[in-house]
């Protein structure tokens, strides 16, 4: 039963995103053939040798010009003729006259001139007589089919269609708004319970269908709209007026002229070829490199590159087909260059910075990182700023050129291990080598921290009221740091108070003149329950104390306990017949020679000398840090680890 429930949901969700692909590809070919349609049918008008005949904003034909008038002189004369003829009652009856200058068009009817036919306006191997005809049958339809549009029955059916498709815009857009509320509650209800390769797309699509559904009744309404005032002349007259002043040139560029229109249309078709192309990203990240095997920032670096070049070429082919000569972009390349040189500068600025850390990679998405006071983990690095999230998890964009004008620490670059460092301050007159131990014992028992590097106490200073010492200890997760830095010093706190050592604080002596205030002092001394002897007791109970609760280990560490004697009776015996197994090793088609492994060198560490197991990591590093052994290719500190281990003795 659950077999079958879960099938139908997946059933349901490859249905519903099948469904939604279908028409967001259905609306981008829309726009980019309704966008070669009108490119088409408003051609730049430097290109017209001829002005076009419209009856009630239909385009019947194009007339040229005389030598008294112009195309266009013509065509408003001819336009206004036929505006009053297709008002008039009067039946259309269209006539041919043809004298020996010229052929004439008449309304039989009304006996009104309606045009005369001359040798610019024939098409090439026919007559003035012949392109009369033509035009007569054009001339006598659309009068007719005004004079029908502008009767009382095709009004009243025009006016319940434009109802109808009124109430189906309702309707159509109301199904939208149920989809956008039932989409917001399915995504409420899944959650993000979905995920694998199946689902990678999901985040895409869903920013699609946004777009889509708020898109998509602005298109439905204005479609509407326009279909409706193609039902009725006088509306009909008025769209293709507007659509005129739309289709006038604006600016010019080269030799050619750009009207509204046609940047309006370059500006959609940008912004389709702008989500085709994050499409086409994000599926060769989601699906195809990352089947691959690669990495987050491998992905990142060529889904930014493939992005720029897809835009790029894309932005050219579009240009061409829009009809720009390229050659004319110098003009524009030389202008942006100004733009650039003052007002653009930064910007430039930051997206080279971007180019140059994604080539160059000093950072990448996942480090942990710092820059002046801003602390996080990089969470994407894009063409003109990263975004940094803190360690309280607040999200701050950074500007590109930032990370290349400023010292960048990298926690995460090559290895992650890295140090903190503890300054500690005692009074005068602790024991230093107990010190030591608290401090060591503080970090040993710490689970995060390193035992190998091994942690270090070193003595700073002299201060002016402290003994100054820092404990310096490995972690090998940089971004928790803060968290083990205070965890340490509750640990050194107590360590300190339990073995009797004092941290001090800023003192002044305080020298009394008055020989009434020292009988006083004296007095309380005298009769104090912290009298001399009281204290004396004091003392040899922390000396009890310390001396039960340290063990040999703890007062000397073991790097104290070797010195050089027993070191090299350690080599020694390591060199021996029973001591670690030295010889040439094999490890992907490379021979290292003398060299012995880590992890058998602690088994004999362990065995040979009863240590545990980090006190024979910790002895292992001790060799490493003496200049006694080292790794063969001086890549690793001492780890208990399958790594190839030689002494210097053998290097040769």
């Amino acid at each position: 039963m659950t077999s079958i429930l879960i099938f139908k949901r997946l059933k349901l969700f490859c249905f519903s995103y099948y469904l939604k692909f279908s028409i967001l590809s259905f609306l981008v070919l829309f726009i980019i053939g309704f966008s070669f349609v009108i490119l088409a049918q408003n051609p730049p008008l430097e290109t017209l040798q001829k002005s076009p005949i419209i009856v009630d904003g239909r385009i019947l034909f194009k007339v040229g010009s005389l030598p008294n008038f112009s195309a266009e002189q013509r065509a408003e004369i001819i336009n206004k003729t036929l505006a009053e003829e297709v008002r008039s009652p009067e039946p259309i009856e269209i006539i041919i006259v043809q004298d020996s200058e010229q052929t004439v068009i008449r309304n039989q009817t009304t006996q009104r001139h309606l045009l005369s036919v001359t040798k610019v306006d024939v098409i090439e191997g026919i007559n003035t007589f012949e392109q009369a005809v033509i035009w007569k049958n054009y001339l006598t339809q659309a009068l007719e089919r005004g004079q029908f549009e502008r009767s009382s029955g095709y009004v009243r059916s025009a006016i319940l269609s434009s109802l109808g498709i009124i109430l189906g815009a309702i309707i159509v857009h109301g199904v939208l708004i149920y989809l956008e509320i039932w989409g917001k509650s399915k995504e409420s209800r899944e959650g993000n319970e979905t995920a694998g390769n199946f689902y990678i797309s999901q985040a895409l699509i869903k920013s699609l269908w946004r777009i889509f559904l708020l898109v998509s009744p602005l298109f439905l309404w204005i479609s509407g709209l326009l279909y409706i005032c193609s039902l009725f002349p006088q509306a009909r007259s008025r769209v293709y007026q507007v659509r005129m002043l739309l289709g006038e040139p604006i600016f010019s560029l080269g030799q050619k002229s750009y009207s509204a229109l046609q940047l309006l249309l370059l500006l959609a078709l940008t912004v389709s070829l702008w989500f085709l192309v994050k499409g086409l990203v994000f599926l060769i990240k989601s699906y195809l490199l990352s089947r691959l095997g690669a990495n987050r920032n491998i992905q990142e670096i060529v889904g930014t590159l493939t992005q720029y070049i897809l835009l790029f070429l894309g932005l050219i082919i579009l240009l061409q087909l829009w009809g720009l000569d390229l050659s004319a972009l110098a003009i524009i390349a030389s202008v942006l260059g100004v733009g650039i040189g003052f007002g653009l500068q930064n910007i430039a600025n930051n997206f080279i910075s971007g180019l140059i850390i994604i080539l160059e990679r000093p950072i990448q998405v996942g480090d942990f990182i710092k820059l002046g006071e801003l602390v996080g983990t990089v969470q994407s690095v894009g063409a003109r700023s990263t975004q940094i999230k803190t360690w309280d998890g607040v999200s701050i964009i950074v500007p590109n050129s930032r990370f290349l004008e400023s010292e960048v620490i990298n926690w995460s670059y090559e290895d992650s291990t890295s140090a903190i460092r503890l300054p500690i301050g005692v009074a005068y007159g602790s024991d230093i080598k107990r010190v030591r131990v608290a401090l060591l014992k503080a970090a040993r028992d710490h689970k995060e921290i390193l035992a190998t590097p091994r942690p270090k106490v070193l003595f700073q200073e002299f201060g002016e009221s402290s003994l100054n010492f820092e404990l310096r200890v490995w972690l090998l997760e940089p971004r928790h740091q803060f968290r083990i830095k205070s965890e340490l010093n509750y640990a050194i706190e107590k360590n300190l108070r339990d073995y009797g050592i004092e941290i001090p604080f800023p003192q002044r002596d305080l020298n009394l003149k008055s020989s009434h205030l020292k009988q006083l002092i004296q007095s309380i001394l005298s009769t104090s329950e912290f009298n001399n002897s009281s204290l004396s007791k004091f003392d040899k109970d922390v000396d009890q104390y310390l001396t039960n609760s340290l063990n040999e280990d703890e007062l000397y560490p073991l790097e104290d306990r070797l010195g050089d004697s027993e070191l090299q009776t350690l080599v020694k015996q390591m060199r021996s017949a029973n001591g670690v197994n030295i010889e040439d090793r094999r490890y992907r088609l490379n021979i290292y020679p003398a060299c012995f492994i880590g992890s058998e060198a602690v088994n004999w560490f362990i065995e040979h000398y009863n240590y545990t197991r980090e006190e024979a990591i910790e002895l292992g590093q001790i060799l490493v840090e003496r200049g006694i052994i080292h790794h063969v290719l001086d890549q690793h500190s001492f780890k208990d680890s399958y790594l190839f281990y030689r002494f210097y003795d053998d290097d040769s």
